[in-house]
């Protein structure tokens, strides 16, 4: 593998359209090239990039949002690329979404909407009209009423904090929250000691988790039976939390008043109260333009410094650094990793000034930093001498 200094002109691909204030991060000692055959990262949106080939020199992807689903993440892992997203660079935008459609389903707005439209044709008529169908589109206001919030992560601690301001009740289920999460959300968002207890007590429901195994299907016909009557469903997450054949069965027969989902399909579209939003939830200039700054933020971050903020595939690791010659290497998570490296960096009678190692299920990643001064003929036998360990995926030397 080729080692290349921060001197090094360093090539950035984009496959989709970047914010321009994701790709001014790159500035020094960057080349953007949308079709460089050889890039050191790529910037990505949702480009997918399953059938791709990955040349040696491939470092990093970034996904400019929160889904890798376009990304062919296990395969990144196996050749040591580090694969960014952007969580919480979209949050906002979500959250004023799900705000928006949690008021305007509650009130009818899109129905009523919607008719008002058909009057278009009835001249002096139409005020007429209108005071007398208006009545069939009342609704409801929130005020008072029970919000729950599933995934308190960057958009739902958003939107539970935000609810609490429009009098509402907000109760919370997220057995996995986060400390930062945690201290950002308000002491008054009532904690649910189940999934169970969030949907008997909640007159508007909103889910903000990731599609799993686990969470595939969650909305079904057993969960409906334990909501309240007419409850509004909310999913700006994934379509497949849903299971679209008990809702729809659930939506005609009233036990569920509204399904608000950002992940129309055909069934949906036939779906009885079903409101039916074009994926539109992270769609504002505001939320591409964050997202992109954040992606570019990571990749530079690494290309400079190996340090690994918000990857899907390798562990996070940071290490403050100072300018010295760091030793950036992914292998096996085996035992005697770390020491087989650092005999392999004493043996050029380098001393190490500093170090950090962490771990993420079968990998680990390592940094090291040099106290001496690497001369260059040294750093590529270095960098071999590393690559001959077994369990090795990937060496860099900055």
């Amino acid at each position: 593998m080729s080692t290349k200094t921060l001197e090094t002109l360093q090539t950035i691909k984009t496959l989709n359209h970047i914010s321009e204030k994701g790709l001014n991060v790159f500035k020094e000692n960057y080349i953007l090239d949308d079709q460089s055959e050889n890039p050191d990262a790529i910037v990505v949106r949702s480009f997918n990039m399953h059938s791709l080939d990955f040349n040696p020199n491939l470092k990093a992807i970034a996904r400019a949002g929160a889904g890798v689903n376009n990304i062919p993440v296990e395969k990144c892992t196996e050749q040591g690329i580090v694969v960014f997203n952007t969580p919480g660079a979209n949050a906002n935008a979500v959250k004023e979404l799900v705000l928006t459609t949690l008021m305007a389903s509650s009130r009818n707005l899109f129905a009523g909407v919607a008719w008002a439209k058909t009057l278009e044709n009835e001249g002096d008529q139409i005020p007429k009209l209108v005071e007398a169908g208006k009545k069939q589109f009342v609704g409801k206001e929130i005020k008072g009423k029970t919000l729950g919030v599933i995934g308190l992560g960057a958009i739902g601690a958003l939107v539970a904090n935000d609810a609490l301001d429009l009098d509402m009740d907000v109760i919370g289920f997220d057995p996995f929250i986060s400390v930062d999460t945690a201290w950002n959300l308000s002491r008054n968002v009532q904690r649910a000691a189940s999934l169970e207890q969030l949907f008997a007590n909640s007159d508007y429901i909103t889910v903000h988790v990731p599609f799993t195994k686990d969470t595939g299907g969650m909305f079904n016909k057993e969960t409906f039976s334990i909501m309240k009557p007419g409850v509004h469903i909310m999913n700006f997450s994934r379509g497949e939390l849903v299971n679209e054949e008990d809702m729809a069965v659930a939506l005609e027969d009233g036990i569920v008043g509204k399904y608000i989902t950002d992940f129309p399909n055909e069934n949906v579209l036939k779906m009885k109260n079903a409101v039916p939003i074009p994926h539109l939830g992270a769609s504002t200039q505001e939320s591409e333009e964050n997202c992109a700054i954040m992606a570019a933020r990571q990749i530079k971050e690494f290309l400079e410094t190996g340090n690994i903020r918000n990857s899907v595939n390798f562990p996070n690791a940071a290490l403050p650094y100072t300018g010295k010659r760091r030793v950036a290497v992914f292998h096996q998570n085996v035992p005697n990793m770390v020491g087989q490296i650092t005999v392999a960096i004493s043996s050029f009678d380098l001393n190490i000034a500093d170090m950090v190692n962490r771990s993420r299920g079968e990998y680990a990643y390592t940094m090291i930093d040099i106290e001496n001064k690497i001369n260059g003929d040294v750093t590529p036998l270095l960098e071999e001498k590393i690559n001959q360990i077994k369990g090795i995926v990937t060496t860099r030397i900055i």
